[in-house]
């Protein structure tokens, strides 16, 4: 790869990485509920998802989900169903748990696991990997396979960096919104609204 081709491919990926998701109303969520840790945590899970479809991409195995329309399906449908899960958790979780920074407290290892399923089960993550990391491996290129993993682990760290920080800063709100429990249910009330509409978004999605 030239100069010009990897700063392309560093500014592209950071462009599509600070663009809202799911990925990063998840991590903002964990990160307000429980601090910096659990948001760095949940950061840490969906890049070690990252790094399960970048496998898949230099396996060539995305393309077998993009040609089958059975298994894009299922697994669109167990991604969405997740993500309208953890939404509805945070809809009905009552207002008395909400002020307690100890209370009902996720692990960090139940959080990096969340994290890592939520970006393993889209589809719609597999499908960007095969279609974005091959337009920056060079047709010329003496080892293909190796360059496509070293462009989805860059990938995979810039995430990491990027909603790592992401977790850190909410998190520091953590302590003021539990201080106003009000601000912290509406908080808590907007993000579940927020997944379950990610979720029901991804569920009626069709394939181009």
């Amino acid at each position: 790869m030239s100069d010009a081709q990897i700063i392309l491919f560093l500014l592209t990926s950071l462009l599509v990485i600070v663009t809202p998701g799911q990925d990063m109303v998840l991590v903002m969520s964990r990160s307000l509920a429980q601090g910096s840790s659990a948001g760095m945590a949940t950061a840490s899970g969906i890049s070690v998802g990252l790094l399960g479809h970048t496998a898949l991409a230099a396996l060539g195995l995305g393309s077998i989900l993009m040609a089958s329309s059975a298994l894009f399906l299922v697994l669109k449908l167990v991604g969405a169903a997740y993500l309208v899960y953890l939404g509805v958790r945070l809809l009905r979780a009552p207002a008395a748990a909400l002020e307690l920074s100890g209370a009902r407290a996720s692990s960090l290892v139940k959080l990096f696991a969340e994290g890592a399923l939520s970006n393993l089960s889209n589809p719609k993550v597999t499908i960007f990997y095969l279609a974005f990391l091959p337009q920056f491996v060079p047709a010329d290129a003496e080892h293909p396979t190796l360059l496509l993993v070293a462009l989805g682990t860059a990938f995979s760290l810039l995430t990491l960096l990027v909603k790592g920080l992401v977790g850190l800063f909410s998190g520091a709100l953590s302590a003021w919104l539990r201080a106003r429990p009000r601000v912290l249910t509406g908080v808590y009330r907007t993000s579940g609204a927020v997944m379950v509409g990610l979720g029901v978004k991804l569920a009626l999605e069709r394939r181009t």
